[in-house]
């Protein structure tokens, strides 16, 4: 026995080593800072905690476990050091040291993240104790919080407003969101408006002609609000806050119908409580929802989906699947990659589905028809212009404009090729590893149309220099997507306020304001870069982290039709992944973060059998 504990001492001690070296190299710590010693006996005593924790708790380990774990702590440590392995060796030029740093440092990375991962697996995969933290098996059980005799400030008895939450969780999401919302809808009146925004303004009016570069629907939905606040004001700036309002209602409607969706299965008050205030009290839900952008109602309407698909797994009701059938529609067209990304998901739903051939099938069939018609015909008809080829292919582009910028040797045919589509002279002076738009002007100004008509050869030509120069296409890749799978990377996030410069007689008419006003909005926004822990809930790629270990969490408590749930937003991460034409791009996974509550509490509920 004493030989076995002196063993697993040695090994926590090695263990903890490593894991010093990847925290301190991740720190940029020098190996003689006295933080390094607290680092290693943080990570010796967290690695005895966590062997106590599995011996003791109603957690049930196995390989499986194990596994899972392992190919979990894999993932993130591959995604972190792609970006992060160049600081560790800047400054050796010597391989063999080079490689030996790299390699500590992904074992410390491992072994940190099993050890975690496996920690977190022993409490949500504890079904006895989440079902017992989290949920109830009676719905109308007393709620213990708010136990004050009275709110004098509303003179009404604490006890009712917890009874009317209890019996209304829904629709106090709603009204939270939307109180907590509305200052910000009245010192951005009559809503944020940048470029884009302008752009599809410009398409209602008549000004420009209909595009679909921005989605059509969202373009006419647009339209539809502001003719209306139009025909009853005859006021530009209030008919533009006719449809900024309405998005904010929807956005918090959806937070409604999550709140409403997770009370339906059970889950206790105080948990529905946190998840509102995640929603209300984060200033860039607050932002987004004042932000003319397709992206919002895109989000709100995946949540909508998911949450759909939860309700029909435990009931098939026409309100879940009218539910399901709008933000269907709404998924398909308004967002690009949200078509491309139905179409992955739609084999899966309808074999998830079968047994509901009566009810499901019919509504998921017709949304995949009138998107089919929407987009084709419709649009035909109107003339609505389709984004040019170029929008789509950002990735490659960049690829390859990094093998050119490198000065990477070419044949002939392979430069004269690229040559017949741009002018060589400026490209580099115009390529940036993590923004597309440059390369896609200069093409765009070039000879677009030779690249549409000799795609075959530009496709042979993308293939051939993968495989000559793996190290540049890897990296271009690296550098336009980091953003959205790496936890560290800084970008501003709801940062645009007030309406973009135009003459169409729309302009920022803040209902509110004043130096507190400004000033407080400021600071609510930087908060996120400067606080601890809580500028975690403001990282794409904590956001992302989260989601696979969700998925992990559904294998270990052998739940897999639970990942029908998560499958809109792997497809539509997949999709970004495939075609981001910025590296850090915060709302083009806003349906990312915007479902991170929809994720956890997808993971520890029980489904119906």
């Amino acid at each position: 026995m004493r030989i076995k504990t002196k063993n697993n001492l040695l090994i926590k001690s090695i263990q903890s080593f490593f894991a010093t070296w990847a925290l301190m190299m991740a720190s940029r710590m020098e190996v003689e800072n006295i933080l390094t010693l607290v680092f290693f006996l943080l990570c010796f005593f967290f690695f005895r905690h966590i062997d106590i924790r599995l011996s003791r708790s109603g957690f049930e380990y196995s390989g499986r476990t194990s596994i899972i774990s392992f190919v979990i702590a894999v993932i993130f440590s591959a995604l972190y050091m792609a970006v992060d392995y160049t600081y560790y060796v800047e400054d050796l030029t010597n391989p063999l040291f080079r490689i030996g740093i790299v390699t500590a440092v992904l074992i410390g990375f491992l072994v940190l993240f099993y050890n975690l991962v496996l920690l977190l697996f022993s409490y949500t995969c504890d079904k006895e104790w989440v079902n017992a933290l989290l949920f109830t098996e009676n719905s109308e059980a007393a709620l213990p919080i708010f136990r004050l005799r009275h709110c004098q400030w509303l003179n009404i008895p604490a006890g009712k407003i917890v009874f009317f939450y209890q019996k209304h969780p829904a629709l106090c999401a709603f009204l939270l969101c939307v109180l907590c919302w509305l200052p910000y809808f009245l010192y951005q009146y009559p809503g944020i408006m940048t470029p884009d925004s302008i752009n599809q303004l410009e398409q209602v009016l008549h000004v420009v002609p209909y595009s679909n570069h921005h989605p059509f629907m969202h373009t006419l939905l647009i339209g539809l609000f502001y003719n209306i606040g139009y025909k009853i004001t005859g006021n530009m700036v209030v008919a533009m806050s006719f449809y900024t309002l309405f998005q904010l209602c929807m956005l918090a409607l959806a937070v409604s119908y999550l709140i409403g969706t997770l009370r339906q299965y059970q889950l206790k008050f105080l948990p529905c409580f946190i998840i509102t205030l995640f929603y209300a009290l984060i200033p860039y839900h607050a932002v987004f929802s004042v932000t003319v952008w397709k992206d919002i109602l895109f989000a709100a309407g995946i949540l909508f989906f998911g949450c759909s698909m939860l309700r029909l797994l435990q009931k098939t009701t026409i309100s879940s699947l009218i539910v399901m059938g709008i933000s269907g529609l709404v998924m398909c067209l308004f967002r690009s990659n949200g078509w491309y990304a139905f179409l992955l998901c739609l084999p899966f739903l309808l074999f998830y589905f079968r047994r509901k051939a009566k009810t499901v099938i019919p509504v998921l069939i017709g949304v995949f028809a009138v998107a089919v018609i929407v987009k084709y015909p419709v649009m035909n008809s109107l003339s609505v212009s389709q984004p040019d080829l170029i929008e789509s292919l950002s990735i490659p582009m960049q690829q390859i404009t990094a093998v050119v910028c490198n000065d990477r040797p070419l044949t002939q045919e392979q430069r004269t090729l690229i040559e017949n589509v741009v002018d060589l002279t400026y490209i580099k002076d115009l390529y940036d590893p993590f923004f597309a738009d440059n390369i896609k002007e200069l093409v765009r100004a070039g000879n677009q149309e030779y690249l549409a008509e000799h795609k075959g050869e530009f496709l042979k030509l993308w293939i051939q220099l993968g495989l000559a120069y793996p190290g540049d296409y890897l990296k271009a890749y690296i550098h336009q997507t980091y953003g959205y799978w790496y936890p560290d990377s800084f970008y501003l996030v709801a940062e645009a306020e007030g309406v973009s410069a135009t003459s169409l007689g729309v302009s920022h008419s803040p209902l509110i304001g004043g130096p507190l006003v400004v000033k407080g909005k400021e600071i609510a926004i930087k908060l996120g870069s400067m606080l601890p822990l809580y500028g975690t809930l403001w990282s794409m790629g904590v956001a992302l982290w989260v989601l696979i270990f969700c998925i992990g969490s559904t294998f270990i408590r052998r739940e897999k039709k639970k990942l029908i749930l998560y499958l809109p937003t792997v497809a539509l991460f997949l999709t970004v992944m495939l075609a981001t034409p910025v590296a850090t791009e915060f709302r083009y996974v806003y349906f990312l973060v915007f479902g991170l509550p929809f994720y956890l509490g997808t993971s520890v509920l029980r489904l119906p059998e």
